[in-house]
Parts: structure tokens; C-alpha cells; sequence
């Protein structure tokens, strides 16, 4: 229990001091919100995420109901690179229609929302120097003050495809096949434990249900294992558009396993929706930091370390020794 405390602690004070990495100690999950973070999960991390999930939407004009139960999910990769990563998601739901205007007329149906596999490439780290930067260790002002700087994010690109079965019960007529997805992801960490994501995408371009989505995604740690979040989802396209609402929170059960909750509404009724999920995310952890390229290889560098650490030591010895003469003087 102890060096969990010690992992999460490293995770509030990286977060205190607005710095960020693509890998981190402890797991760095997308959920329980929709958006996706600009950073990958780092080279050589397997990340697993999903929750099942009900949701009921009423439609007032149609006259219809529908009940539905379903889960999404989510495989992630760092490959190569660090502000790489590959990864699929989708959503599978089962739907029971109901329309309250007739007699027992009902409708099932069961097929993939969403299937979509891509790529993220992380295109400017304004973290990475920042991550170099000592902390002031006399003043906790210091480290914890607003930095006009904070306001510059990160930002990474996406590029996807989309695969929807033929007859579709979940998308407009006609549309099947693959097709385009992209996304550009930016993300602000401010001074404490404040992150703040937004997500602008177009999807499935080129078909009768090609639409543009943003998210704007605000996280607040209110400790070293409790997150909450607020988010504001906006849908527009000729088949379907909605403002949805969500917010919920995230447990960290350990520095690889994280659980959460959310809740979505919004605030029309064509249709009315109410949602309620609970997840979890998972990583398998092979991540190695990578050593530096200096020039060397492994003994001249080894060579090297020693011959400064000689000159540090000799360095040392001539301040005591210089230190003592100046005492002996002032004695004398």
C-alpha cells in the first residue's frame, strides 16, 4: 500500500507542476469521458478500456422509446515512438423500439454502433520542457502559480476509418463499408490537478451520416485517487444532433487498474436522453525508458561517468580544502 501512495503522489505532483509525459507511473485512461487525451500511452504499453453501459432515449415527436443496453471499448498500443499509438474502439448495443402511438408494435435490433481502428501522433509537446524544469524546492507559490505559458497545449492529430455493416439499424440508409475519420486532440494540465482536453472531429466523411463533433472535457484530481469530470458533447449532421452533458468520476485501485462512472443527459425531448455507464481500465506494462543517444556506447560511456565523477570529487576536495584554509586564516 505504501508504494502506491508512492506512485500516486508522483502522479499529483507531475500534475501540480503542469508537466506531462506520453508514459506515466500510473495508468493514463481516456475514460469515463468520450474525448481522447492528446497523449498515447507510451511505447510498448497494451491498454484496455471499456463499460457496459444503459441508455434510454424518448422521442416525443415519433412517439418512441427506446430502451438499450450495450458496452464500448477500447484497445490501445504505443508503438515505435512515444507520441505514438495505435488503437480500436467501438460501441455494441442492443435496442428494444417501442412506439407508445400503436398497439404491442415493437422492435429489436443489435449491431455495432461504432467500429473504428487509427492511429494518434502527438505534433507538439509544450510539457516536454517544462518537464526539465527543476521545482522550486523553498516555495510552494512558486510551484503552484498560474503560468500564462499553461495556456498553450498539446496537440495531436488522428486519423481513422470507420466499418459499418450493411443495414445499419444505428446509421443513416445506405451508409456501409469504410470511411474517413479525423480528429485533432488538445490538452492544457494546469496547476492543481486541473486538465482540460477538447476534441474536434469529423467522421464517417463522405457518406449521408458524415458528421462534426466537438468535446470539451474538464478534470479535476481530488486527491491521489479520486477524479472528477465534467463534459460538453456536441453532435451535428443531417441524421442525428444533440448537445449532450456528462460528468462522473474515476477511481484509482492501482497504479495499472482504474474504475469509473458516468452519467449522460441532455436537454431536449426528440429524443430525451438518459444514460448511466460504469468501466474500467486495465494496461499491461512493458514500457522501457529509453537511454539517451550521446555518442558513446556502453564503456566509453561508463568511461566517461567515472572520469566526471574523479572531477567532481577532486572539485569537492579543493572547496573543503580552500574552505579550511579560509578558517585557519581567520583564526590566525
Amino acid at each position: 500500500m505504501k508504494s502506491l501512495k508512492f506512485y500516486l503522489s508522483i502522479l499529483v505532483f507531475s500534475f501540480s507542476l503542469s508537466s506531462f509525459s506520453q508514459y506515466t507511473d500510473v495508468i493514463n485512461s481516456n475514460r469515463p469521458g468520450v474525448s481522447r487525451s492528446a497523449f498515447s500511452v507510451g511505447t510498448n504499453v497494451i491498454q484496455l478500456e471499456a463499460g457496459p453501459y444503459i441508455l434510454n432515449e424518448d422521442h416525443s415527436r415519433l412517439n418512441r422509446e427506446d430502451r438499450s443496453f450495450g458496452i464500448d471499448f477500447s484497445a490501445r498500443y504505443g508503438l515505435i515512438w512515444e507520441e505514438l499509438e495505435l488503437n480500436i474502439e467501438g460501441t455494441f448495443q442492443s435496442t428494444k423500439r417501442t412506439f407508445t402511438n400503436t398497439v404491442a408494435n415493437e422492435d429489436k435490433f443489435t449491431n455495432f454502433k461504432t467500429l473504428t481502428i487509427g492511429a494518434k501522433y502527438l505534433v507538439y509537446d509544450p510539457y516536454k520542457k517544462a518537464g526539465e524544469e527543476k521545482p522550486n524546492l523553498y516555495s510552494w507559490n512558486a510551484n503552484h502559480k498560474f503560468k500564462w505559458k499553461n495556456l498553450i497545449p498539446a496537440v495531436s492529430v488522428y486519423v481513422g476509418g470507420n466499418y459499418d455493416t450493411k443495414d445499419n439499424p444505428f446509421t443513416a440508409f445506405g451508409v456501409e463499408g469504410f470511411s474517413p475519420k479525423v480528429m485533432v486532440a488538445t490538452q492544457n494540465n494546469f496547476v492543481g490537478g486541473w486538465v482540460f482536453v477538447m476534441n474536434f472531429i469529423k467522421d464517417r466523411i463522405g457518406t449521408d451520416q458524415s458528421d462534426f463533433q466537438y468535446l470539451l472535457t474538464l478534470t479535476k484530481s481530488i486527491n491521489t485517487q479520486w477524479v472528477v469530470f465534467g463534459e460538453a458533447h456536441g453532435i451535428s449532421s443531417d441524421f442525428y444532433a444533440d448537445n449532450l452533458i456528462r460528468f462522473g468520476g474515476a477511481y484509482l485501485w492501482s497504479q495499472n487498474f482504474q474504475l469509473d462512472t458516468a452519467l449522460t443527459l441532455n436537454t431536449k425531448d426528440t429524443p430525451s436522453v438518459l444514460g448511466v455507464t460504469f468501466g474500467a481500465s486495465y494496461r499491461l506494462d512493458f514500457h522501457e525508458d529509453k537511454e539517451p543517444d550521446n555518442g558513446f556506447d556502453g564503456k566509453e560511456d561508463k568511461k566517461k561517468k567515472d572520469k566526471k565523477g574523479k572531477e567532481d570529487r577532486k572539485s569537492r576536495k579543493a572547496e573543503k580544502n580552500n574552505r579550511e584554509k579560509q578558517e585557519q586564516d581567520f583564526d590566525d
